[in-house]
């Protein structure tokens, strides 16, 4: 009964349920005191074994004398061993029923040995002095619907690495990759995921230690201090999380017991094993892990990957071997349950958090509440947005007057989810070439016409996210075994093309119109969506105030324009915040310096209009620098001041 002092009946009795959502806090390795002993108390479910030992450095890898007790044939196998263990590498020996006997890492290791070795550690997470409780009560308060999302995707081990090719280790990219972001002007960095994987080449999406930070860049303590440097500046940070599926190493949670236990069916599309969400344990399991990285490590949001892998009983199937649901239907039921448990349990216990849906289909309601029959997120990838969009950008000139389609699409559905516009690392590997070498044109031209994609993607409905090496214009795909090509800012044009990117950053966190008003049609107008024979896009962002608004021109031509008309909504004085044609942007500078005074002429549907320049591929961003009343108020004070001025 001592053993269930520490681990209750009644918290077992919920574990089996699927309600157990704290379970880390006694699933696994544990440094704790028993009878006034200190030592290390070892948790684990394996479900219909025949025996579980413990082995590790303090017993030269051999169970006789550690063999742990099944609690009551719930499949919860328990160990107290009476010495500080931490630090020191161990696995769990099982016995099968078919008589094998297997040595796995323990799922709930919170620290594990350096690929290629697979030995969990003990490491005890207490003791880390937190210095980002400002950021953290901030964090509570937001409406994460109305702030400014500006997401920085990074692949840790090939962001930057040593001189002699090694990774940086999370202190020294706490120093330099928080300051980047800020001086770059993202709000948040997403790592790729950083839970424990054997094979570098995965990036991380194939799991073995969901409960384990990656040995390869230090300990949880060096991670703990790098959110919190990104706190400290001011930075958030998301980590991608893979609940669907897990590889299929033999020391991680495949056949733990001989047999299938966390595992369904198999996913023949990335060779691994799908999580059976059937299965009350795994939900435990699961929801426990997602709020373990908020509750331990501080962080801000999960983006979901693969969702639609969960969604969807025939995904990567090309043949019969699924089986239907209850209603004959190809939905996974018991998935949908699972994450609107997951989002309800996560979002209750940690408000202004972030959980973004990496869904790739029309599936719908995936941003609202279980209530209404949504999943629960709080933001879906806007997929159908990028493929669209990058289509578009890599068609050569001439076509794209007949594509106008591509770009307009999107709005017919901008606001039926919450979304994140993502230009993301899977579109810059595989033979899809970098964005910069899709853009069709000479040297010059496909700069130009990054910039335009780039002004189009920050000015559209949705928050953003760009991988890291977007903000360089590489010329090259992405590669995972060697740092980002930042030789390239050398020259002169990739050194231009990033201050551009700052820039625009910039000005995206401060204009309340980019990201403020983004729920539905109150903070986006047309003001020319027909124009395909000139492919150009004009359009107005509002936030919530009346008159703060932007008129975003975009040109997707390379044809200039010296005396273009548009409309605007209101009399004033205009001013151009941003041309993406500017030559400190690696443009020639066909900009309008001057401030612009609206005139009463009608035009695309507007009551006033401006006569402005317009380069070949500029993006174009006015804002309203005078309302018409103040204007009419410093009219009349200039004519009071010139006739008090006359001689009597």
């Amino acid at each position: 009964m001592e053993i269930e002092s520490y681990l209750d009946q009644y918290e077992i009795y919920l574990f089996n349920r699927g309600e157990l959502f704290r379970s880390y806090f006694k699933f696994g390795a544990h440094i704790t005191e028993r009878d006034g002993i200190e030592g290390t108390h070892f948790a684990v479910w394996v479900p219909d074994a025949l025996n579980v030992g413990l082995v590790g450095e303090f017993n030269n890898w051999d169970s006789a004398n550690s063999l742990m007790v099944e609690i009551r044939n719930s499949g919860v196998w328990t160990l107290f061993v009476p010495k500080v263990l931490q630090g020191q590498l161990y696995k769990y020996e099982i016995h099968t029923k078919t008589g094998q006997v297997l040595l796995k890492s323990d799922p709930f290791a919170f620290f594990s040995e350096l690929r290629p070795a697979t030995a969990s550690i003990v490491y005890s997470l207490e003791g880390f002095d937190w210095q980002d409780q400002a950021w953290m009560s901030r964090r509570d308060e937001v409406n994460v619907w109305e702030m400014p999302l500006l997401i920085y995707e990074v692949h840790l081990g090939s962001w930057r690495r040593r001189e002699d090719g090694g990774y940086y280790d999370w202190r020294t990219l706490a120093e330099e990759l928080p300051a980047y972001a800020l001086k770059m002007g993202y709000t948040h960095i997403e790592l790729m995921p950083i839970m424990e994987h054997p094979y570098d080449g995965s990036w991380g999406y194939q799991v073995t230690g969901y409960y384990s930070c990656t040995s390869r860049f230090g300990t949880p303590h060096d991670f703990m201090y790098f959110v919190n440097q990104c706190h400290q500046v001011g930075i958030g940070v998301i980590l991608d999380w893979v609940p669907g599926h897990f590889c299929k190493d033999a020391h991680g949670l495949g056949r733990l017991n001989g047999m299938a236990v966390f595992e369904k069916t198999e996913n023949d599309q990335w060779g691994t094993y799908n999580f059976n969400f059937a299965k009350t344990e795994v939900w435990s399991f699961l929801i426990s892990n997602a709020m373990f990285w908020f509750d331990k490590f501080h962080v801000d949001g999960l983006r979901v990957d693969g969702v639609s892998s969960m969604l969807y009983l025939d995904f990567g199937k090309n043949d019969h071997s699924w089986q239907r649901n209850i209603y004959g239907g190809k939905e996974n039921l018991e998935a949908i349950a699972f994450m609107q448990r997951l989002n309800k349990e996560v979002l209750q216990s940690f408000p202004g958090i972030l959980m973004i849906a990496e869904e790739s289909t029309d599936w719908p309601l995936v941003t609202y509440p279980p209530y209404m029959d949504g999943l629960g997120y709080n933001y879906k990838w806007n997929m159908g947005w990028m493929n669209d969009t990058l289509r578009y950008m890599s068609l050569d000139f001439p076509l794209r007057k007949n594509n106008h389609q591509l770009l307009t699409f999107s709005l017919t559905y901008a606001f039926s989810e919450n979304f994140i516009l993502p230009l993301s690392h899977d579109e810059v590997v595989h033979g899809k070439k970098s964005l910069l070498d899709r853009m069709p044109g000479d040297y010059g031209q496909k700069f130009a016409g990054l910039r335009s994609l780039y002004g189009y993607w920050m000015c559209h409905p949705g928050k953003k996210l760009v991988f890291m090496g977007g903000e360089l214009a590489q010329f090259i795909e992405w590669r995972d075994d060697a740092e980002l090509d930042w030789f390239i800012l050398e020259y002169e044009l990739h050194r231009k093309y990033r201050n551009y990117v700052s820039d625009l950053n910039k000005i995206y966190q401060r204009e309340k119109a980019l990201w403020e008003n983004e729920q539905n049609w109150s903070g986006f107008e047309w003001i020319d969506v027909h124009n395909h024979q000139q492919s150009i896009l004009i359009f107005c962002r509002k936030s919530q105030k009346d008159n703060d608004f932007l008129i975003i021109l975009i040109n997707f031509q390379d044809r200039s324009y010296d005396n273009f008309r548009l409309g605007v909504p209101c009399q004033g004085i205009y001013q151009e915040i941003l041309n993406s044609d500017e030559e400190i942007y690696g443009g020639d500078g066909h900009v309008n310096k001057s401030l612009l005074l609206a005139e009463k002429v009608s035009w695309h549907g507007q009551k006033f209009s401006l006569t402005i320049k317009v380069a070949p591929l500029a993006t174009i961003i006015l804002k309203v620098k005078q309302p018409s009343k103040v204007l009419e108020e410093q009219k009349l004070c200039l004519r009071t001041k010139k006739a008090l001025s006359k001689p009597i």
